[in-house]
Protein backbone atom coordinates (compact mmCIF):
# COMPACT_ATOMS: atom_id res chain seq x y z
CA UNK A 1 0.00 0.00 0.00
CA UNK A 2 0.70 3.50 -0.32
CA UNK A 3 1.90 5.43 2.78
CA UNK A 4 1.55 9.38 2.63
CA UNK A 5 3.76 9.63 5.43
CA UNK A 6 3.68 13.57 5.79
CA UNK A 7 -0.18 13.56 6.19
CA UNK A 8 0.09 10.73 8.37
CA UNK A 9 -2.36 12.34 11.14
CA UNK A 10 -6.50 11.94 11.16
CA UNK A 11 -8.09 14.46 13.06
CA UNK A 12 -11.46 14.44 12.71
CA UNK A 13 -12.19 12.44 9.59
CA UNK A 14 -9.44 14.29 7.78
CA UNK A 15 -5.58 13.40 7.23
CA UNK A 16 -3.33 16.36 8.17
CA UNK A 17 0.38 17.44 8.22
CA UNK A 18 2.28 17.73 11.46
CA UNK A 19 4.37 20.71 12.50
CA UNK A 20 7.79 18.25 12.01
CA UNK A 21 8.55 14.91 10.91
CA UNK A 22 10.86 12.03 12.65
CA UNK A 23 12.45 9.03 10.21
CA UNK A 24 10.66 5.69 9.89
CA UNK A 25 13.72 3.30 9.91
CA UNK A 26 13.95 -0.54 8.97
CA UNK A 27 15.43 -2.54 11.84
CA UNK A 28 16.33 -5.04 9.35
CA UNK A 29 18.79 -2.43 7.10
CA UNK A 30 19.49 0.78 8.57
CA UNK A 31 19.72 2.00 5.06
CA UNK A 32 16.31 1.56 4.20
CA UNK A 33 13.55 4.27 5.25
CA UNK A 34 10.08 4.34 5.14
CA UNK A 35 8.92 7.91 5.43
CA UNK A 36 9.35 10.88 7.16
CA UNK A 37 5.99 10.51 9.64
CA UNK A 38 4.41 14.09 10.71
CA UNK A 39 4.22 14.46 14.09
CA UNK A 40 1.12 16.83 15.92
CA UNK A 41 1.97 19.71 17.82
CA UNK A 42 -0.26 20.98 20.93
CA UNK A 43 -3.21 22.41 18.53
CA UNK A 44 -3.36 19.05 16.71
CA UNK A 45 -3.82 17.19 20.40
CA UNK A 46 -6.82 19.68 21.51
CA UNK A 47 -8.53 19.57 18.19
CA UNK A 48 -8.75 15.82 18.40
CA UNK A 49 -10.57 15.94 21.88
CA UNK A 50 -12.27 18.34 20.92
CA UNK A 51 -13.45 16.30 18.16
CA UNK A 52 -13.68 13.23 19.79
CA UNK A 53 -16.17 15.00 22.63
CA UNK A 54 -18.42 15.93 19.68
CA UNK A 55 -18.51 12.79 18.19
CA UNK A 56 -19.22 10.25 20.84
CA UNK A 57 -22.64 10.74 21.57
CA UNK A 58 -23.24 10.58 17.80
CA UNK A 59 -21.48 6.82 18.31
CA UNK A 60 -23.02 5.80 20.81
CA UNK A 61 -26.68 5.90 19.58
CA UNK A 62 -25.74 4.99 16.32
CA UNK A 63 -28.22 1.85 15.61
CA UNK A 64 -26.34 -1.64 16.93
CA UNK A 65 -26.14 -3.13 13.28
CA UNK A 66 -24.46 -0.41 12.02
CA UNK A 67 -21.78 -0.65 14.92
CA UNK A 68 -21.51 -4.39 14.18
CA UNK A 69 -21.06 -3.88 10.42
CA UNK A 70 -18.27 -0.79 11.17
CA UNK A 71 -16.18 -3.34 13.34
CA UNK A 72 -16.45 -6.59 11.41
CA UNK A 73 -15.77 -4.33 7.90
CA UNK A 74 -12.63 -3.00 9.77
CA UNK A 75 -11.89 -6.88 10.72
CA UNK A 76 -12.07 -8.54 7.70
CA UNK A 77 -10.10 -5.97 5.70
CA UNK A 78 -7.15 -6.56 8.20
CA UNK A 79 -7.47 -10.56 7.41
CA UNK A 80 -7.65 -10.36 3.78
CA UNK A 81 -4.18 -8.09 3.79
CA UNK A 82 -2.47 -9.69 6.18
CA UNK A 83 -0.11 -10.71 3.76
CA UNK A 84 0.34 -6.94 2.50
CA UNK A 85 -0.08 -5.80 6.20
CA UNK A 86 2.40 -7.70 8.07
CA UNK A 87 5.25 -7.42 5.01
CA UNK A 88 4.47 -3.48 6.23
CA UNK A 89 4.98 -4.01 10.01
CA UNK A 90 7.65 -6.60 9.62
CA UNK A 91 9.85 -4.21 7.72
CA UNK A 92 9.58 -1.45 10.32
CA UNK A 93 9.56 -3.39 13.42
CA UNK A 94 11.80 -6.16 12.71
CA UNK A 95 9.94 -9.18 13.57
CA UNK A 96 9.79 -12.11 11.06
CA UNK A 97 7.25 -12.14 8.41
CA UNK A 98 5.44 -15.41 9.51
CA UNK A 99 4.73 -12.95 13.28
CA UNK A 100 4.01 -9.91 11.28
CA UNK A 101 1.02 -11.34 9.45
CA UNK A 102 0.37 -13.26 12.51
CA UNK A 103 -0.07 -10.60 14.59
CA UNK A 104 -2.23 -8.64 11.70
CA UNK A 105 -4.92 -11.54 11.44
CA UNK A 106 -5.19 -11.67 15.24
CA UNK A 107 -5.97 -7.91 15.16
CA UNK A 108 -8.58 -8.79 12.39
CA UNK A 109 -9.98 -11.17 14.72
CA UNK A 110 -10.21 -8.79 17.90
CA UNK A 111 -12.04 -6.18 15.58
CA UNK A 112 -14.55 -9.39 14.44
CA UNK A 113 -14.93 -10.27 18.02
CA UNK A 114 -16.51 -7.08 19.27
CA UNK A 115 -18.32 -7.19 16.46
CA UNK A 116 -20.37 -9.87 17.86
CA UNK A 117 -19.77 -8.08 21.27
CA UNK A 118 -21.89 -5.34 20.03
CA UNK A 119 -24.87 -7.66 20.09
CA UNK A 120 -24.04 -9.34 23.45
CA UNK A 121 -24.54 -5.57 25.20
CA UNK A 122 -27.54 -7.03 27.84
CA UNK A 123 -28.08 -5.62 30.76
CA UNK A 124 -30.18 -6.88 34.28
CA UNK A 125 -33.72 -6.52 35.36
CA UNK A 126 -34.71 -7.45 38.81
CA UNK A 127 -37.90 -6.79 41.69
CA UNK A 128 -36.97 -3.84 43.64
CA UNK A 129 -36.99 -4.71 47.99
CA UNK A 130 -39.35 -2.21 47.58
CA UNK A 131 -43.02 -3.29 46.47
CA UNK A 132 -44.14 -2.43 42.81
CA UNK A 133 -40.18 -1.33 42.25
CA UNK A 134 -38.31 -2.77 39.13
CA UNK A 135 -34.29 -2.54 39.14
CA UNK A 136 -32.75 -2.10 35.55
CA UNK A 137 -29.08 -2.48 35.68
CA UNK A 138 -27.40 -1.18 32.02
CA UNK A 139 -23.71 0.01 30.47
CA UNK A 140 -23.43 2.73 28.86
CA UNK A 141 -19.87 4.27 27.10
CA UNK A 142 -17.68 5.58 29.46
CA UNK A 143 -16.79 8.78 27.20
CA UNK A 144 -13.59 10.02 25.22
CA UNK A 145 -10.62 7.23 25.27
CA UNK A 146 -7.21 7.90 24.76
CA UNK A 147 -5.10 4.70 23.60
CA UNK A 148 -1.32 4.74 24.24
CA UNK A 149 -0.04 1.73 22.16
CA UNK A 150 3.36 0.12 22.19
CA UNK A 151 5.81 -0.58 18.99
CA UNK A 152 6.35 -4.23 19.48
CA UNK A 153 2.76 -5.35 18.63
CA UNK A 154 1.83 -1.83 16.44
CA UNK A 155 -1.19 -3.83 15.45
CA UNK A 156 -2.54 -5.88 17.78
CA UNK A 157 -2.20 -4.53 21.08
CA UNK A 158 -4.18 -1.25 19.49
CA UNK A 159 -6.67 -3.20 18.23
CA UNK A 160 -7.38 -5.05 21.00
CA UNK A 161 -8.08 -1.51 22.64
CA UNK A 162 -9.84 0.60 20.03
CA UNK A 163 -12.42 -2.44 19.13
CA UNK A 164 -13.96 -2.84 22.53
CA UNK A 165 -14.15 1.15 22.79
CA UNK A 166 -15.83 1.28 19.26
CA UNK A 167 -18.15 -1.64 20.53
CA UNK A 168 -19.05 0.16 23.62
CA UNK A 169 -19.88 3.47 21.64
CA UNK A 170 -16.90 5.44 22.79
CA UNK A 171 -15.05 7.83 21.00
CA UNK A 172 -11.28 7.16 20.38
CA UNK A 173 -7.88 9.27 20.31
CA UNK A 174 -5.21 6.82 19.28
CA UNK A 175 -1.30 8.07 19.91
CA UNK A 176 0.80 4.92 19.01
CA UNK A 177 4.77 4.52 19.43
CA UNK A 178 7.13 6.59 17.43
CA UNK A 179 9.12 3.64 16.22
CA UNK A 180 6.05 2.06 14.48
CA UNK A 181 3.68 4.61 13.08
CA UNK A 182 3.49 2.97 9.19
CA UNK A 183 1.16 0.08 10.86
CA UNK A 184 -0.52 3.02 12.37
CA UNK A 185 -1.57 4.85 9.25
CA UNK A 186 -2.46 1.44 7.65
CA UNK A 187 -5.05 0.56 10.49
CA UNK A 188 -6.27 4.45 10.73
CA UNK A 189 -6.66 4.04 6.78
CA UNK A 190 -8.96 0.74 7.27
CA UNK A 191 -11.00 2.88 9.80
CA UNK A 192 -11.27 6.11 7.65
CA UNK A 193 -13.25 4.09 5.27
CA UNK A 194 -15.74 3.12 7.43
CA UNK A 195 -19.16 5.28 8.18
CA UNK A 196 -17.89 6.70 11.33
CA UNK A 197 -19.05 10.25 12.53
CA UNK A 198 -16.48 12.48 12.18
CA UNK A 199 -14.22 12.62 15.09
CA UNK A 200 -14.99 9.17 16.39
CA UNK A 201 -11.56 7.76 15.67
CA UNK A 202 -8.39 10.06 15.71
CA UNK A 203 -4.71 9.20 15.04
CA UNK A 204 -1.95 11.28 16.74
CA UNK A 205 1.22 10.39 16.02
CA UNK A 206 4.03 12.52 18.30
CA UNK A 207 6.27 11.60 21.34
CA UNK A 208 4.88 11.18 24.93
CA UNK A 209 5.91 14.51 25.93
CA UNK A 210 4.14 16.80 22.87
CA UNK A 211 1.01 14.00 22.40
CA UNK A 212 0.85 11.49 25.49
CA UNK A 213 1.24 14.12 28.09
CA UNK A 214 -1.57 16.58 27.02
CA UNK A 215 -3.72 13.58 26.71
CA UNK A 216 -3.20 12.27 30.60
CA UNK A 217 -3.48 15.38 31.54
CA UNK A 218 -6.36 16.40 29.59
CA UNK A 219 -9.63 17.14 31.98
CA UNK A 220 -12.01 15.94 28.76
CA UNK A 221 -10.21 12.63 28.29
CA UNK A 222 -12.75 10.01 30.17
CA UNK A 223 -10.15 7.19 30.14
CA UNK A 224 -6.75 6.31 29.34
CA UNK A 225 -5.85 2.62 28.26
CA UNK A 226 -1.93 2.60 27.83
CA UNK A 227 0.81 -0.13 28.03
CA UNK A 228 4.40 0.34 28.32
CA UNK A 229 6.34 0.28 30.66
CA UNK A 230 6.30 0.29 34.38
CA UNK A 231 8.05 3.96 34.81
CA UNK A 232 6.10 5.52 32.48
CA UNK A 233 2.56 3.62 33.56
CA UNK A 234 3.46 5.35 37.04
CA UNK A 235 3.32 8.90 35.27
CA UNK A 236 -0.06 8.14 33.36
CA UNK A 237 -1.54 6.88 36.83
CA UNK A 238 -0.19 10.03 38.89
CA UNK A 239 -1.64 12.23 36.09
CA UNK A 240 -4.94 10.89 35.67
CA UNK A 241 -6.37 10.49 39.31
CA UNK A 242 -6.51 14.07 40.00
CA UNK A 243 -8.83 14.56 37.50
CA UNK A 244 -10.55 11.24 38.15
CA UNK A 245 -9.92 9.81 34.72
CA UNK A 246 -10.15 6.20 35.37
CA UNK A 247 -6.90 4.59 33.77
CA UNK A 248 -5.61 0.73 32.39
CA UNK A 249 -1.87 0.12 32.49
CA UNK A 250 -0.19 -2.79 31.30
CA UNK A 251 3.52 -2.64 31.78
CA UNK A 252 6.76 -4.67 33.09
CA UNK A 253 7.14 -8.29 33.03
CA UNK A 254 9.91 -11.01 34.24
CA UNK A 255 8.03 -14.17 33.56
CA UNK A 256 9.11 -17.64 34.43
CA UNK A 257 8.97 -20.78 32.78
CA UNK A 258 9.52 -23.44 35.26
CA UNK A 259 10.65 -27.17 34.11
CA UNK A 260 9.95 -29.59 36.18
CA UNK A 261 11.75 -32.87 37.26
CA UNK A 262 9.31 -35.00 34.76
CA UNK A 263 9.27 -32.60 31.83
CA UNK A 264 9.47 -33.82 28.73
CA UNK A 265 12.36 -32.07 27.01
CA UNK A 266 11.43 -31.48 23.64
CA UNK A 267 8.54 -29.99 25.29
CA UNK A 268 10.35 -27.73 27.40
CA UNK A 269 13.08 -26.87 25.04
CA UNK A 270 10.36 -25.76 22.28
CA UNK A 271 7.95 -23.91 24.95
CA UNK A 272 11.34 -21.94 25.93
CA UNK A 273 12.53 -21.33 22.62
CA UNK A 274 9.28 -19.77 21.59
CA UNK A 275 8.72 -17.94 24.80
CA UNK A 276 12.37 -16.61 25.55
CA UNK A 277 12.94 -15.58 21.63
CA UNK A 278 10.42 -15.57 19.27
CA UNK A 279 9.57 -11.63 18.35
CA UNK A 280 13.58 -10.91 19.42
CA UNK A 281 12.66 -11.56 23.14
CA UNK A 282 10.54 -7.96 22.95
CA UNK A 283 7.33 -9.16 24.35
CA UNK A 284 5.79 -8.36 28.04
CA UNK A 285 5.01 -12.28 28.29
CA UNK A 286 8.70 -13.64 27.15
CA UNK A 287 10.12 -16.41 29.32
CA UNK A 288 13.56 -14.58 30.33
CA UNK A 289 13.67 -17.02 33.53
CA UNK A 290 14.23 -20.63 33.15
CA UNK A 291 13.34 -22.41 36.54
CA UNK A 292 14.61 -25.58 36.35
CA UNK A 293 14.90 -28.54 38.43
CA UNK A 294 18.20 -29.66 39.69
CA UNK A 295 17.37 -33.09 38.39
CA UNK A 296 16.93 -32.01 34.69
CA UNK A 297 18.75 -29.12 34.92
CA UNK A 298 21.94 -30.23 32.59
CA UNK A 299 20.34 -31.97 29.95
CA UNK A 300 17.63 -29.45 29.43
CA UNK A 301 20.09 -26.91 29.17
CA UNK A 302 22.43 -29.12 26.75
CA UNK A 303 18.94 -29.47 24.53
CA UNK A 304 18.05 -25.94 24.18
CA UNK A 305 22.13 -25.09 23.62
CA UNK A 306 21.69 -27.59 20.79
CA UNK A 307 18.29 -25.99 19.46
CA UNK A 308 19.89 -22.59 19.32
CA UNK A 309 22.26 -23.61 17.40
CA UNK A 310 19.88 -23.98 14.49
CA UNK A 311 18.06 -20.92 15.07
CA UNK A 312 18.06 -18.43 11.64
CA UNK A 313 18.58 -14.90 12.42
CA UNK A 314 18.50 -12.55 9.94
CA UNK A 315 16.38 -9.41 8.39
CA UNK A 316 12.53 -10.00 8.80
CA UNK A 317 11.60 -10.85 5.38
CA UNK A 318 14.32 -13.09 4.83
CA UNK A 319 13.04 -16.90 3.64
CA UNK A 320 13.41 -19.13 6.95
CA UNK A 321 14.74 -16.83 9.07
CA UNK A 322 13.15 -17.31 13.16
CA UNK A 323 14.52 -13.97 15.11
CA UNK A 324 14.48 -10.62 13.37
CA UNK A 325 16.48 -7.69 14.61
CA UNK A 326 16.37 -5.83 17.67
CA UNK A 327 13.77 -2.53 17.01
CA UNK A 328 16.29 0.09 17.34
CA UNK A 329 19.97 1.28 18.45
CA UNK A 330 18.86 2.37 21.78
CA UNK A 331 17.44 -1.25 22.07
CA UNK A 332 20.71 -3.14 21.10
CA UNK A 333 22.64 -1.55 23.04
CA UNK A 334 20.56 -1.81 25.54
CA UNK A 335 20.91 -5.82 25.36
CA UNK A 336 24.24 -5.85 25.38
CA UNK A 337 24.34 -3.67 28.73
CA UNK A 338 22.56 -6.89 30.31
CA UNK A 339 24.97 -9.33 28.51
CA UNK A 340 27.63 -7.70 30.00
CA UNK A 341 25.57 -7.10 33.71
CA UNK A 342 25.05 -11.01 33.68
CA UNK A 343 28.55 -11.79 32.91
CA UNK A 344 29.81 -9.47 35.80
CA UNK A 345 27.41 -11.01 38.41
CA UNK A 346 29.46 -14.22 37.57
CA UNK A 347 26.32 -16.07 34.63
CA UNK A 348 28.13 -18.47 32.69
CA UNK A 349 27.34 -17.17 29.05
CA UNK A 350 26.53 -20.89 27.14
CA UNK A 351 25.46 -19.57 24.29
CA UNK A 352 25.41 -16.18 21.91
CA UNK A 353 25.74 -12.83 23.35
CA UNK A 354 26.95 -10.83 20.71
CA UNK A 355 25.87 -8.98 17.55
CA UNK A 356 25.64 -10.45 14.46
CA UNK A 357 26.35 -9.42 10.96
CA UNK A 358 23.99 -9.99 8.08
CA UNK A 359 24.00 -8.80 4.63
CA UNK A 360 21.77 -6.06 5.39
CA UNK A 361 23.45 -3.60 7.98
CA UNK A 362 20.63 -4.17 10.87
CA UNK A 363 20.12 -4.21 14.44
CA UNK A 364 21.25 -8.20 15.17
CA UNK A 365 22.45 -9.79 18.17
CA UNK A 366 22.64 -13.92 18.64
CA UNK A 367 19.83 -15.56 20.86
CA UNK A 368 21.60 -16.04 24.35
CA UNK A 369 21.57 -17.99 27.16
CA UNK A 370 22.94 -18.15 30.76
CA UNK A 371 23.30 -20.56 33.38
CA UNK A 372 24.34 -20.48 37.07
CA UNK A 373 22.38 -17.74 37.73
CA UNK A 374 20.45 -16.54 40.74
CA UNK A 375 16.90 -14.82 40.82
CA UNK A 376 18.14 -12.15 43.41
CA UNK A 377 20.45 -10.93 40.62
CA UNK A 378 19.12 -7.52 38.56
CA UNK A 379 19.12 -9.46 35.27
CA UNK A 380 15.89 -11.45 36.78
CA UNK A 381 14.66 -9.17 38.20
CA UNK A 382 14.58 -6.24 35.39
CA UNK A 383 12.72 -6.33 32.18
CA UNK A 384 14.76 -7.02 29.83
CA UNK A 385 13.41 -6.61 26.49
CA UNK A 386 16.10 -9.03 24.90
CA UNK A 387 16.72 -12.36 23.45
CA UNK A 388 18.34 -13.14 26.45
CA UNK A 389 17.27 -16.01 29.29
CA UNK A 390 18.90 -17.15 32.52
CA UNK A 391 18.84 -20.46 33.77
CA UNK A 392 18.13 -20.64 37.79
CA UNK A 393 18.36 -24.19 39.40
CA UNK A 394 16.17 -24.90 41.99
CA UNK A 395 15.35 -27.92 44.40
CA UNK A 396 12.04 -28.81 44.03
CA UNK A 397 8.64 -27.75 43.56
CA UNK A 398 8.36 -25.15 46.22
CA UNK A 399 11.84 -24.09 45.61
CA UNK A 400 10.52 -23.22 42.82
CA UNK A 401 6.95 -21.39 43.15
CA UNK A 402 8.96 -19.49 45.62
CA UNK A 403 11.27 -18.61 43.05
CA UNK A 404 8.93 -18.00 40.24
CA UNK A 405 7.23 -16.01 42.64
CA UNK A 406 10.05 -13.61 43.73
CA UNK A 407 9.54 -10.34 41.50
CA UNK A 408 7.64 -7.31 41.84
CA UNK A 409 5.94 -8.51 38.66
CA UNK A 410 3.06 -11.27 37.80
CA UNK A 411 1.93 -11.02 33.95
CA UNK A 412 2.54 -14.44 33.17
CA UNK A 413 4.20 -17.79 34.22
CA UNK A 414 4.27 -21.81 33.36
CA UNK A 415 5.01 -24.98 33.46
CA UNK A 416 6.32 -28.02 32.25
CA UNK A 417 5.24 -31.20 33.50
CA UNK A 418 3.39 -34.29 33.42
CA UNK A 419 2.18 -34.53 36.79
CA UNK A 420 -1.50 -33.43 36.86
CA UNK A 421 -0.65 -32.91 40.20
CA UNK A 422 2.49 -30.11 39.89
CA UNK A 423 0.17 -28.22 36.87
CA UNK A 424 -2.70 -27.98 39.40
CA UNK A 425 -0.70 -26.57 42.13
CA UNK A 426 1.33 -24.33 40.21
CA UNK A 427 -1.76 -22.95 38.14
CA UNK A 428 -2.54 -22.26 42.31
CA UNK A 429 0.43 -21.14 43.41
CA UNK A 430 1.26 -18.93 40.87
CA UNK A 431 1.10 -15.42 41.37
CA UNK A 432 0.31 -14.07 38.04
CA UNK A 433 -2.50 -13.30 35.72
CA UNK A 434 -1.71 -15.63 33.41
CA UNK A 435 -0.39 -19.57 33.54
CA UNK A 436 0.47 -21.73 31.08
CA UNK A 437 0.61 -25.47 31.37
CA UNK A 438 2.79 -27.09 28.94
CA UNK A 439 3.23 -23.87 26.65
CA UNK A 440 4.92 -21.04 26.08
CA UNK A 441 4.43 -17.95 28.58
CA UNK A 442 3.92 -15.91 25.16
CA UNK A 443 1.07 -16.35 23.38
CA UNK A 444 -2.25 -15.31 24.45
CA UNK A 445 -6.19 -15.98 22.96
CA UNK A 446 -8.56 -12.74 22.38
CA UNK A 447 -11.73 -14.03 23.88
CA UNK A 448 -10.78 -14.09 27.08
CA UNK A 449 -9.09 -11.89 29.60
CA UNK A 450 -5.49 -10.70 29.80
CA UNK A 451 -3.63 -9.09 32.24
CA UNK A 452 -1.21 -9.40 35.16
CA UNK A 453 -0.78 -8.83 38.97
CA UNK A 454 1.51 -6.49 41.17
CA UNK A 455 3.52 -3.74 38.86
CA UNK A 456 2.61 -5.81 35.87
CA UNK A 457 -1.15 -4.44 35.95
CA UNK A 458 -3.52 -2.18 37.21
CA UNK A 459 -6.75 -1.61 36.33
CA UNK A 460 -9.73 -3.32 34.87
CA UNK A 461 -8.64 -6.56 32.49
CA UNK A 462 -8.13 -6.41 28.62
CA UNK A 463 -10.03 -8.62 25.73
CA UNK A 464 -12.21 -10.35 25.96
CA UNK A 465 -15.93 -9.37 27.48
CA UNK A 466 -14.35 -8.26 30.25
CA UNK A 467 -12.96 -5.67 28.75
CA UNK A 468 -16.16 -4.10 29.30
CA UNK A 469 -15.67 -3.15 32.58
CA UNK A 470 -13.38 -0.50 31.47
CA UNK A 471 -15.06 0.66 28.42
CA UNK A 472 -18.34 1.08 29.89
CA UNK A 473 -19.87 2.77 33.05
CA UNK A 474 -22.79 0.97 35.02
CA UNK A 475 -26.08 2.62 35.33
CA UNK A 476 -29.01 1.09 37.97
CA UNK A 477 -32.26 2.40 37.31
CA UNK A 478 -35.19 2.36 39.58
CA UNK A 479 -38.94 2.59 38.42
CA UNK A 480 -41.97 2.54 40.13
CA UNK A 481 -45.00 0.88 37.27
CA UNK A 482 -47.54 3.18 39.46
Amino acid sequence: MSINSEKALYINGRWQEGSKTVPNINPSNMNESLGEFSQADANQVENAIAAARIAQPVWEKVPLEKKLGVLRSIGDELIARCDELGTLLSREEGKPFAEGRGEIYRAGQFFQYYAAEVLRQMGDISDSVRPGVQVEVTREAVGVVAVISPWNFPTATAAWKIAPALAFGNSVIWKPANLTPASAVALADIIDRQDLPPGTFNLLLGSGRDVGDRLINSTDIDAVSFTGSVAVGRQVAAATAPNFVRCQLEMGSKNALYIAEDADIDIAVEASLAGSYSGTGQKCTASSRLVVDKNIHDAFVEALVARLKSVSVGPALQDGVFMGPVVDQTQLDSNLRWVEVAKQRGGELVFGGETLTRETDGFFMSPTLFTGTDNSWDVNQEELFAPMACVIKVDNFEHAVSTVNDTRFGLTAGVITQSLKTSTLFKQQAQTGCVMVNLPTAGTDYHVPFGGRKSSSFGPREQGQYAKDFYTVVKTAYQRAY
